[in-house]
């Protein structure tokens, strides 16, 4: 009898869903190029993770673990496309006309990017979809996220992200539109949906909705790759200047964020000798560009990059500019509407005229139904209560939090400073 084959290990397993989850927004990239069909694309990275399971415990994990699972989807992409190629031969050969399944490369144009992950994006924030499907199509494959990330990040119910992915997915096979970066006006249509992407992809690295770490620098990393890109891309266009800015300034504060043991760090107690300078450089320059092509009002990057220059200009915390950040906010608020944005807004105020007038816009948002579940809304509120001297109601605050979080290290500072509430 021959041996039945076992388990992989839990740690095994574990390991090689960290590996594909980093890994698979390219795998499935570069298969959705073979194919031209990103609902299969993702089914065939899919069984390359099946693959992954059954040997990488026998074999051991390969050497370059995402090049292993690349090849092996490429493979099993390359086996269905001349599946297809021959079964359409084979109906034309009995005179039966069926247009071909992989169309003919075409000629290379001058304006072409070699980028697959760009060119999954913009496939996926395609017109043909809705705003919120794209994005949520765009953050599963090319983010890696998970459906319940998608629908935290969005504040809204899980089931309705998934519906929304499957039916994106159905209706870019359906339509058949292509996998490509496309050339004027229909860029300028996309580019919209394609900065909300990009935004959305680097939020969830620099701050995960769940798991047991809070960064996930490879999201962070593609994020910003695809922000420069398209800022060579598209040199006259101010809002994709202005995201990219925000995401330097942003990406400069990654390596004060977390302790030696990967607890979070709070702004007011990073050490900024720890920010990346040459980041905050190239955001300055990236904002230089915005400002010098942008032909109205700052848009809603550009905003939020004066907002994050505002906080890398300090070199200490006490040097923050509070009153231009609470102004910039309001603008945005005002401009672009949103109960988060408000909440930011609030604790700028705080930071500018006092905890009192920061909570009074904090208590205002109480009833807002987008942020019932939101863990930041109690843990600003317990913020500004400690500072009030109201120590009981933040403590109550602060553990409302924590059971809200869903990442586990943000959930465990929430419940530190519950029980650090004097």
């Amino acid at each position: 009898m021959e041996p039945q084959p076992t388990a992989p290990r839990p740690t095994a397993v574990r390991a090689i869903e960290t590996v594909f989850r980093l890994e698979s927004p390219r795998v499935i990239a570069g298969v959705a190029r073979i194919v031209r069909d990103v609902g299969i694309a993702e089914e065939l990275a899919q069984d390359a993770l099946v693959a992954a399971l059954e040997r990488w415990p026998r074999d051991g994990v390969p050497d370059n673990p995402g090049a292993w699972l690349m090849a092996t989807a490429r493979h099993r992409a390359v086996d269905l496309v001349r599946r297809r190629e021959t079964y359409a031969r084979k109906l034309r050969e009995i005179g039966r006309d069926l247009p071909e399944t992989v169309p003919p490369e075409e000629p290379a144009d001058p304006e072409d990017i070699d980028d697959d992950l760009l060119r999954l994006v913009f496939t996926t924030c395609h017109p043909v979809l809705s705003a919120e499907a794209r994005t949520a199509l765009t953050l599963r494959l090319l983010g890696g996220l998970t459906t319940a990330e998608i629908a935290r990040a969005y504040l809204v119910p899980e089931p309705t992200v998934a519906q929304r992915i499957v039916r994106a997915k159905k209706t870019l096979a359906r339509r058949n539109v292509a996998f490509e970066v496309p050339y004027g006006p229909d860029r300028e249509a996309r580019l919209d949906s394609v900065l909300d992407v990009i935004y959305l992809i680097f939020n969830e690295g620099y701050a995960a909705t769940a798991g047991d770490d809070l960064l996930r620098p490879g999201l962070c990393e593609d994020a910003l790759r695809l922000a420069r890109v398209l800022s060579a891309l598209m040199p006259k266009e101010p809002e994709v200047h202005a995201l990219t800015a925000l995401l330097e300034f942003q990406a400069s504060r990654t390596a004060a964020r977390t302790g030696p043991d990967g607890e979070p760090v709070l702004l007011e107690d990073q050490n900024r000798r720890r920010w990346n300078r040459m980041l905050i450089a190239r955001g300055i320059r990236a904002l230089a560009r915005a400002d010098a092509t942008a032909a109205g009002a700052p848009g809603r990057y550009a905003l939020q990059a004066a907002i994050a220059a505002c906080h890398a200009h300090a070199y200490t915390y006490e040097e923050t500019d509070w009153r231009t950040i609470a102004t910039l906010y309001g603008l945005l608020a005002a401009r672009f509407p949103s109960p988060v944005v408000e909440l930011n807004r609030a604790v700028a105020v705080a930071m500018d005229q006092g905890p009192a007038a920061g909570l009074d816009i904090v208590d205002a948002l109480a009833a807002e139904p987008a942020l019932r579940d939101y863990h930041l809304l109690p843990s600003v509120r317990g913020d500004l209560l400690r500072r009030l001297g109201r120590t009981a109601e933040a403590r109550a605050e602060f553990a409302r939090a924590a059971g809200l979080a869903r990442n586990g290290r943000e959930r465990e500072l929430l419940r530190r400073r519950a029980g650090e509430s004097p």
